[in-house]
């Protein structure tokens, strides 16, 4: 696969399964948030793995909320889909919902943005494919990237001008 061939959002997307069982959860019956950090995380990756056909690696989590509890015995699921790229980063959404297999009922439970870095084979930044934007949505999504990856940037600008901090005094 060569960088320039662009690749459509939908042929790279993920979607993870997983039941939640008592070793997910904590004593009140939910899962922990450190669990679904790590499921958006692989979900992701794999889903700019796919779309890099190279090794990638996690640069940067965008905020992540939990808007509603994933609780024990519900099927957490990550749907992952890249929505903007660079010349060697990846943007990838994940959406994060809880189902409960019995009722059928779906609860999205949070959302998160992961930039990952595409890695040759040397281990330093390679090329990634373009997005080959087909639908309004993927319009959408990627216009939404790159406001996202416009900010990250004048953010990292403005953090490299601060100086260095001092300890609070105790």
């Amino acid at each position: 696969m060569t960088a320039s061939k662009k690749k459509s959002p939908e042929s790279s997307r993920v979607k993870l399964h997983q039941l939640m069982l008592p070793e997910h959860g904590n004593a009140l019956g939910n899962v922990h948030g450190g669990l679904i950090m790590k499921m958006v995380d692989e979900a992701g990756a794999i889903a700019a793995m796919r779309h890099a056909q190279r090794p990638c690696v996690t640069i940067a989590i965008d905020s992540m909320t939990f808007r509603q509890p994933v609780h024990l015995g519900e099927l957490l699921v990550c749907d992952a889909r890249v929505t903007y790229v660079g010349r060697t980063s990846i943007e990838v959404s994940v959406q994060v919902h809880a189902e409960n297999p019995i009722t059928g009922d779906v609860t999205h439970t949070n959302s998160a943005h992961l930039v990952y870095v595409a890695l040759g084979p040397d281990g330093r930044p390679s090329a990634v494919p373009a997005l080959e934007l087909e639908t309004d949505e993927d319009r959408r999504a990627h216009a939404d990237g790159e406001l996202r990856q416009h900010e990250r940037l004048l953010r990292k600008q403005r953090e490299s001008r601060l100086p260095p901090s001092t300890p609070p005094s105790a």
